[in-house]
């Protein structure tokens, strides 16, 4: 067995701590993660690298021998896992939840390392500790060899790119450090890794708990000639010197403008290099300029690569803000607005399919619709499955379209321009992780066509503003009549109106549709698509649905200029709107023979701030329709209400 070193920190932190700060801050960092099944023995690790690793300060090391005492689970035996497990949850139940970062250091390198959990529910939790890592170290405990989790960690690391995978066979000394069991393991886990596209990795036979060829080769393991656990951490390549030798991108942070004489623009450099008098490109919008300057707090540089933070001052006074990506002018990376990406869900609600949803990549946030997916990967078989939708920890393949243009690379090419995560845009919950493969051909084949006669010349033609007067509220609320009350008031002086009504449109654009929650998104997008194509022809469109779900509406109101979304919220309550029942859904809906109704069985999201709230216990529906086109035509002192 390795013996176990005599703990002391590094005399140069009490000597001079100011050199011992200068010694580190020069050292190159490695981010690595630890994953793998439950009970592998992660944080184990973990906490004995940082012991071995002289980062454990007195007061800590008394602290853990304590814990190890009530809460460990190793005997009278120091149990490193407690170093890393800081939940009370973790240390009650001997498991990782969240994703632990620690810092620790050799004489070689600096490290930041990411102790993910090994439950399976806890997946969303593991992609966001390796979304950063350039390495995976994989344990796999000796006893039990390759696991379920074992292939789903295997196969989000190499998804999400991390090019350098460990193999940690852990527990070795409960195996009487057996060759046979660990060649046993290296072989499973070898077919499996390139059955995924792992076309190498290193094998460790290690003891986390005993220190076997951590930082010491053991004498137990004759027959493993090395490297160390450490050794490999401290000369493994780093991700950003294989990205400094790619083309320039730098997406856009900041735009720096302290005063009238200094205009420059601040982000971190994802790949290349950059010197004064470079040509480069600025994207989406293709202007083109050249390098004056390259800023940082020190001082200026000679010359930036990818890992640093600068603020590049071009020569020209081109249009540059934050989202944009400043490129080599000779290889500037795509632009495009449909992608094929592989996703990972991470919410507990399944994705909506055709909602709207932010996407953001680097420093690009835009608005992102994702499509059913094309297939889900059954991690344990690899299998691709047929799906509508994807739910907690499914990956899928699936088709995306975001409202403006992205600047983009192959997520195989670049981390930066090529990952993103989904936002849900009530919630502000991250709800799933991606990679774009490719933009579509049919993106790149379609571009706008330029008219000659505006959205703004046609209103001129009809003597008004176009604008979408949006009615939601329950069934039996009262929308449609309200809505056809104000287009007859609105036509009678002389304005040229369209009413699109939900049933209505049921009836041809939408007649493939059913009232799954899927299927009423989508319904509200077409509406939303058209509606607007009406206000480019300079019309007034009302448009009268239930419209359940917010973020659809908020949908609508993003694809029309401020100020032309109109939302009046017909509120009825439940109870109101089922005594009429006029057409007797609610009765069915009651007695289970219609599915998916709104306000029994399927959610009504109430508007929050609608301009214009109608309550039908006080107001007839003529009275209403009059309050409405008094406000929006101006014969009302409510001047916050944009006029027609």
């Amino acid at each position: 067995m390795t013996d176990t070193p005599v703990y002391q920190t590094e005399a140069l932190i009490a000597e001079d701590i100011d050199a011992y700060l200068d010694k580190h801050q020069h050292k190159t960092m490695l981010r690595f993660i630890t994953c793998g099944s439950v009970d592998d023995g992660k944080s184990t690790l973990i906490g004995r690298l940082l012991y071995d690793s002289k980062m454990i300060f007195e007061d800590q090391l008394a602290a853990l021998e304590n814990d190890s005492k009530k809460q460990g689970t190793q005997g009278q035996e120091i149990d490193f896992a407690l170093l890393v497990d800081g939940l009370a949850a973790e240390r009650e139940q001997g498991i990782t939840i969240d994703v632990a970062y620690r810092f620790f250091g050799t004489e070689k390198r600096k490290f930041i390392v990411a102790d993910c959990p090994g439950h399976e529910q806890y997946t969303r939790n593991m992609v966001t500790g390796a979304s950063t890592a350039d390495l995976a170290v994989i344990l796999i405990d000796a006893r039990k060899g390759v696991l379920t989790q074992t292939r789903r960690h295997s196969f989000l690391c190499h998804l999400i790119g991390i090019r350098h995978i460990v193999l940690a066979v852990n527990k070795m000394d409960l195996v009487d450090y057996s060759q046979s069991r660990f060649d046993e393991i290296v072989a499973d886990y070898r077919a499996f890794a390139e059955s995924i596209g792992i076309t190498a990795f290193t094998a460790l036979p290690i003891s986390g708990f005993k220190g076997d060829n951590i930082t010491a080769l053991s004498a137990n393991t004759p027959w493993f000639t090395g490297p160390t656990l450490v050794e490999h951490l401290e000369t493994v390549e780093l991700d950003n010197t294989a990205d400094q030798a790619r083309p320039l991108r730098m997406p856009v942070q900041w735009v720096n403008r302290p005063n009238l004489d200094f205009r420059g623009f601040s982000g971190l450099i994802a790949s290349g290099s950059v010197r004064p008098g470079d040509a480069v490109r600025v994207l989406p919008s293709g202007k083109t300029s050249t390098v004056t300057r390259i800023v940082t707090l020190d001082g200026d540089l000679d010359q930036a690569a990818a890992g640093q933070s600068v603020t590049l001052c071009f020569a020209d006074e081109i249009d540059c803000s934050r989202g944009d990506v400043i490129a080599a002018a000779d290889a500037p990376p795509e632009v495009a607005d449909q992608f094929e990406s592989t996703l990972v869900w991470l919410d507990d609600d399944a994705l909506l399919v055709g909602r709207s949803y932010w996407l953001k990549l680097g420093t690009q946030t835009v608005s992102v619709t994702v499509q059913a997916p094309k297939y889900t990967i059954n991690v344990n078989t690899l299998d691709k499955l047929a799906a509508k939708t994807l739910e907690l920890n499914a990956i899928g393949v699936a088709e995306i379209t975001t409202d403006r243009p992205l600047v983009f690379e192959p997520y195989t090419d670049s981390r930066t321009l090529g990952g993103f995560i989904l936002i849900d845009k009530l919630s502000n919950r991250t709800v799933g992780a991606g990679m774009l493969h490719f933009s579509l051909r049919r993106a790149q084949n379609v571009h706008w066509q330029a008219l000659d006669i505006t959205r703004a010349a046609h209103a001129a033609l009809k003597h008004q503003k176009p604008a979408v007067l949006w009615f939601t509220g329950l069934s039996g609320s009262g929308k449609s009549t309200i809505a056809n009350m104000v287009e007859k008031r609105l036509h009678a002086l002389g304005h040229h109106t369209f009413l699109l009504d939900g049933d209505n449109v049921r009836h041809g654009l939408n007649k493939d549709l059913g009232f799954t929650e899927a299927d009423r998104i989508e319904n509200i997008r077409r509406v939303g698509e058209v509606a607007k194509l009406m206000t480019d022809a300079g019309l007034i469109v009302l448009t009268a649905f239930i419209s359940p779900f917010a973020a659809e509406r908020e949908m609508v109101r993003a694809m029309l200029p401020a100020g032309e979304f109109i939302e009046i919220f017909v509120d009825t309550p439940l109870e109101v709107a089922e005594a009429r029942d006029v057409k007797g859904l609610y009765k069915k809906a009651r007695s289970g023979q219609l599915k998916n109704f709104t306000g029994i069985d399927s959610p009504y999201e109430a508007p929050r701030n609608p301009e214009i709230r109608v309550d039908t216990t006080r107001e007839t529906p003529e009275e209403a329709a009059t309050r409405i086109v008094d406000m929006i035509t101006g014969n009302r002192d409510d001047s916050w209400m944009p006029t027609i």
